[in-house]
């Protein structure tokens, strides 16, 4: 990793400053790119912005800034973004401070943040080494996700239409998925989502080598068409949307089961039942279940304490199974399991007339019969 210190007045941080809102802020005669497009926007409070204005006027020394160098000769905000979107909005004039602009400002005043001198460390080197040193340095202020991390990277024609499919508000993905997938698109925990799923259903290993792998892609129309696969192949499966469908690994289950068949009226109607079970503690496992049949995702509910009580109580602390093999042994509750007679799975409720104490032997080797 190469760090050079620079030092960069204010007045050329300025230059040709634009900010474009979701489509990013730029500055350094267009050649920093302040704010991605379609990163989350974080802006110091009224507090905060005033305080860096009162260093600059004061000629105190801000926090050392980190670019990233690219291989155009541009560079990418690494950290100080809030920082220098507060000196470059008020020299844009778009707030006051104690009522005066910066146009209101004597000439020596405005000369004082102009001339003004930066600390700006340059950083080059591999993608892992300026994630690594990213890391490093994201400590304190307003921290950016795992996504923005690696969004700061890996920048290319690919990542710059995946976010506008994925990373801006009401963005296509947002709209099409908002109701089964968790997380915002500002802050690009959908996009993320996205590439997770697309992964696990290719031969790249991570997120990082699948940005790698693609970031001078023209477009990133095969993630925008697998993940709208996976939203669609939902809806054709479980037509009616319960509110337990939100945040489910669906991307897993999809690259799992799209190949086969179903009865989505078939699979309703178990859904229904299942949902109005009591025993059921996990309804949102119930889709899973659906899938896979394995009823560890449903977490049914165990024979609470006052039943394994009175079955105890009934059975005078003997195990029916040592006692079929000539033993009669007189276990303590502690000693003993509770266990249904007739399985959850194959209609067996968790009431005291389905429950049988077992052994702790006998209870852990009795198969789902």
């Amino acid at each position: 990793m190469k760090i050079d210190l620079k030092r960069i007045k204010i007045s050329d941080v300025f230059e040709n400053y634009v900010d474009n809102k979701e489509e990013g802020v730029l500055g350094y005669n267009k050649k920093l790119n302040i704010r991605p497009k379609y990163q989350r926007e974080f802006v110091y409070d009224e507090k905060k912005r005033n305080a860096v204005l009162h260093s600059i006027l004061s000629g105190f020394p801000l926090n050392v800034m980190y670019w990233i160098k690219n291989s155009d000769g541009g560079f990418e905000m690494l950290d100080g973004q809030q920082r220098t979107i507060s000196f470059c909005q008020y020299l844009n004039n778009d707030f006051s401070i104690n009522s005066k602009y910066f146009h209101s400002l004597t000439q020596v005043e405005k000369n004082k943040i102009l001339d003004y001198e930066l600390l700006i460390y340059f950083c080059e080197g591999t993608d892992k080494e300026v994630i690594d040193w990213f890391e490093v340095i994201n400590t304190a202020g307003e921290k950016l996700t795992p996504q923005e991390l690696r969004n700061a990277v890996y920048t290319g024609t690919w990542l710059t239409h995946a976010k506008t499919v994925f990373s801006k508000t009401n963005c296509a993905a947002y709209l099409l998925s908002k109701d089964y997938v968790n997380g915002s698109p500002i802050r690009q925990e959908l996009l993320q989502r996205a590439i997770e799923w697309h992964c696990k259903s290719s031969d790249d290993k991570d997120i990082r080598e699948y940005m790698s792998k693609y970031q001078h892609t023209p477009n990133a129309d095969d993630l925008w068409v697998y993940y709208k696969s996976v939203i669609d192949w939902i809806n054709s499966i479980f037509p009616t949307y319960r509110k337990e469908m939100k945040g489910i690994n669906w991307g897993e289950l999809y690259d799992k089961y799209y190949k086969q068949t179903y009865n989505a009226k078939n699979i309703e109607a178990k859904i229904y039942t299942l949902m109005a079970d009591p025993y059921i503690k996990n309804k949102k496992g119930i889709y899973t279940y659906i899938l896979d049949g394995d009823t560890k995702h449903l977490q049914v509910r165990v024979f609470d304490d006052a039943t394994k009580r009175a079955k105890y109580e009934q059975q005078h602390g003997i195990c029916p199974e040592c006692k079929n093999q000539g033993k009669d042994k007189n276990y303590a509750l502690e000693e003993m399991d509770a266990d249904h007679i007739t399985a959850w799975s194959k209609g067996g409720a968790s009431i005291i007339d389905n429950c049988v104490m077992l052994c702790r032997y006998h209870n852990r080797s009795k198969g789902n019969s």
